[in-house]
């Protein structure tokens, strides 16, 4: 969903554009274009995830070596 916009706000915008070149302008067109365009959402199998974590240890080993390297930081409050 986009930002809407008054037209008084649109012909501001317009008026800067006027002193664009041909160019810009033309490539500014290209860009508005294909912003119009509506891309497809594609969906996100979370089953192609399964098996991507390759490790030696076992679930265990690694929980260990997480809780492991945790560090606690003091916490510091000045008034």
């Amino acid at each position: 969903m986009g930002i809407a916009i008054s037209n008084h706000t649109i012909d501001k915008y317009l008026g800067f554009l006027t002193k664009l070149d041909i160019v810009s302008k033309k490539k500014l067109i290209v860009k508005l274009t294909e912003s119009l365009e509506v891309k497809e959402d594609k969906e996100f199998d979370l089953n192609r995830l399964y098996g991507a974590w390759e490790d030696s240890r076992s679930s265990d080993d690694i929980i260990k070596d997480i809780k492991a390297s945790r560090i606690e930081k003091p916490i510091k409050i000045n008034f």
